[in-house]
């Protein structure tokens, strides 16, 4: 049976005009944020309806609703209520795991992209030019977040075989699901893109991982 894996990044955050590190600051969504993850919500009911491999039968009496068998998200409160919008429509509530929260970005914590480059300029180019060899001082390094990451990941998979799951988190965190499955080496992570609200959707055959989606946008999957 194939399971489906519906993985979003969170909508976009109070403060996003300027580029920066949150990590581990539990910043909430913007008004702007709520209203992607309602229409990404939206989305997703249709796009599971139209699959070839829908839920049967439906989760729930009456065929309404119960299309998504779970949803996860990270413990910090942008994810939180990003998954609480796209488990409404499915009468169920996420499911926090604190390992898919992003990655702490030590003394870089809430500082801008902008301040970095100038306060530490080589240590900044090191981590942008290879983020496997270099990380945020003080903060975690990338195989860290690897291991507490893609260990949360095996068991959700593992637990909803044949089912359509999504989970919610975070750009940096993200990156890193995605390499792994499709092979990429670690020090390139920042060649995938992944925008606030952004659907990657990724079919499990026999626990075989085929990517299907990358960074869609809403207004570009619409267009389809």
């Amino acid at each position: 049976m194939v399971t489906i894996l519906y993985l979003i990044r969170h909508g976009e955050t109070e403060g996003a005009e300027k580029r920066r590190y949150k990590g581990t600051t539990d910043v909430p969504l913007s008004e702007n944020g709520i209203r992607q993850m309602e229409q990404l919500s939206a989305y997703i009911v249709k796009e599971i309806k139209n699959c070839s491999n829908p839920p049967s039968p439906p989760l729930l009496k009456g065929g309404k609703g119960g299309l998504l068998d779970a949803v996860y998200c990270s413990d910090l409160k942008r994810a939180i209520k990003s998954a609480e919008l796209i488990a409404e429509p499915h009468s169920i509530n996420p499911i926090i795991v604190p390992s898919l929260r992003e990655r702490n970005f030590g003394i870089w914590e809430g500082m801008s992209f902008d301040e970095i480059k100038e306060k530490y300029p080589e240590k900044f180019d090191a981590w942008a030019g290879n983020p496997l060899k270099f990380s945020p001082m003080g903060g975690e390094s990338t195989l860290e977040v690897k291991s507490r990451v893609m260990k949360a990941l095996d068991e959700i998979v593992q637990n909803h075989n044949g089912k359509h799951v999504a989970i919610v988190a975070h750009g940096g965190v993200n990156r890193i699901i995605l390499s792994h499955w499709l092979g990429i080496p670690l020090e390139n992570i920042f060649r995938i893109e992944q925008d606030y609200g952004a659907l990657n959707i990724v079919e499990f055959w026999d626990r075989y991982p085929v990517v299907k989606l990358i960074n869609g946008m809403l207004n570009s999957l619409e267009k389809e």
